[in-house]
């Protein structure tokens, strides 16, 4: 089946598509076999990404707002996926899976309570024609999980079977784990921001100019204040027990500004070096006590040299790889797993993996919106695939950019 998965993370920069051809063999190996067909990409429009950033928490909002962001959102994930069914798939796309833009993440005393994700699919299913699966996360939550990380089920499928302690990382806006240790349960939960509070910096030093500490040369340029580095530190949420999960409604603009008024200027390169070295301190410190013996990135986080730097340092000759390795390209690893969520949820089977969220179970994930066809629900397979098989020459697949 070919399947397109569409994503846009808590940076809210651009939505992300991915293509590929999916097939599972229960009779012969077990395995879901990927085949990446590519990846298109295209920045939200200023104008939508400013309304979507005036609208996030902390910012108040009206359900007019809401109407309109689902709306405009929703048509720009349909125009994109047009355009990766043309571009990648030869008109031929049968499946469109979208993540939606996650704009409110309902957590409070170690639970999530809910979680809001806008997009609308008819918009999706309208400009493409296709079948859409979307809304993944609320079902995980009303059975008890924290309605993330859902990629740890593909993580459990890619690093299942190796030898150590494998984890998988993504760096987005918010940063989070998976770890797969041979003979105990999986692990997965976000360790903290990841890019969040490096670009709110970035936004408020610049007066919006930039939005990114492109290359990580700003905080290249700076010196780690120790100062703050132990009061971002002090931070309750870095010492819950998993499954925990955060978002911008923690780690935004305002917390960063509140941390800072308690010091004297800070330059801002230094301010950026900090930030950076929290983000890199928080997964490393994440990843210790549970032994991980080799890690590998994905997410816009790989693409900041600096960043990868000081995470190689932290983590202290645990090495540090890309999703590359793995089959999946870093910048597109997250659109791969929603379109292999999609197709396990068209097929009628689970989702979620419930060791990792903490859901009360196995549960068959996000909502079908029919295309312009007649819905015809494939026959569901005698099993579950245990395992992920990614076909390493497939076009979407680049050389690994971490040695």
């Amino acid at each position: 089946m070919r399947v397109i998965g569409l994503m846009s993370g808590t940076s809210y920069d651009a939505v992300d598509a991915a293509a590929c051809d999916l097939a599972h063999r229960p009779g012969e190996d077990g395995a879901l076999h990927l085949t990446p067909l590519g990846m298109v990409s295209e920045p939200y429009p200023e104008s939508l990404r400013a309304e979507l950033a005036a609208a996030l928490p902390p910012a108040r909002t009206t359900l007019a707002d809401v109407c309109r962001l689902d709306t405009r959102i929703g048509q720009a994930f349909g125009r994109l996926a047009v355009r990766a069914d043309r571009e990648l798939c030869g008109g031929k796309a049968e499946l469109v899976a979208s993540h939606g833009q996650t704009v409110y993440h309902w957590a409070a005393d170690g639970q999530v309570h809910g979680t809001l994700q806008l997009g609308e699919p008819a918009w999706i299913a309208e400009a493409s024609g296709r079948p859409v699966v979307s809304n993944f996360r609320p079902r995980d939550v009303a059975a008890g999980g924290q309605g993330a990380p859902l990629v740890s089920l593909i993580d459990l499928m890619l690093l299942r079977g190796r030898p150590g302690v494998p984890a998988a990382l993504n760096i987005g806006g918010i940063a989070n784990v998976t770890v797969v240790p041979g003979h105990d349960d999986p692990v997965a939960f976000d360790t903290g921001p990841g890019n969040a509070l490096i670009d709110a910096a970035v936004r408020q030093l610049t007066g919006g100019r930039l939005a990114y500490d492109e290359d990580g040369a700003l905080a290249a340029a700076g010196r780690v204040h120790e100062g703050l580095l132990r009061r971002m530190l002090t931070e309750p949420y870095y010492r819950l027990p998993a499954p925990r999960t955060t978002g911008k409604e923690l780690f935004h603009g305002g917390y960063l500004q509140a941390r800072i008024a308690e010091f004297g200027p800070i330059a801002p390169q230094d301010l950026l070096a900090t930030l950076t070295r929290l983000t890199a301190r928080t997964v490393a410190d994440a990843l210790r006590p549970l032994g991980a013996t080799e890690v590998f990135a994905s997410g816009g986080g790989v693409r900041n040299p600096t960043l990868t730097a000081m995470l190689r340092a932290e983590l202290a000759g645990t090495p540090l790889r890309t999703s590359e390795e793995l089959g999946l390209p870093a910048a597109a690893k997250e659109a791969y797993a929603f379109a292999v969520l999609g197709y396990l949820t068209l097929h009628g089977l689970p989702g979620n993996a419930p060791g990792c969220t903490g859901a009360a179970g196995p549960r068959v994930l996000g909502s079908i919106t029919p295309g312009r066809r007649p819905l015809r629900l494939p026959s569901p397979p005698p099993g579950a695939p245990r395992s992920l098989s990614v076909r390493a020459d497939g076009p979407g697949v680049r050389p690994s950019a971490l040695r």
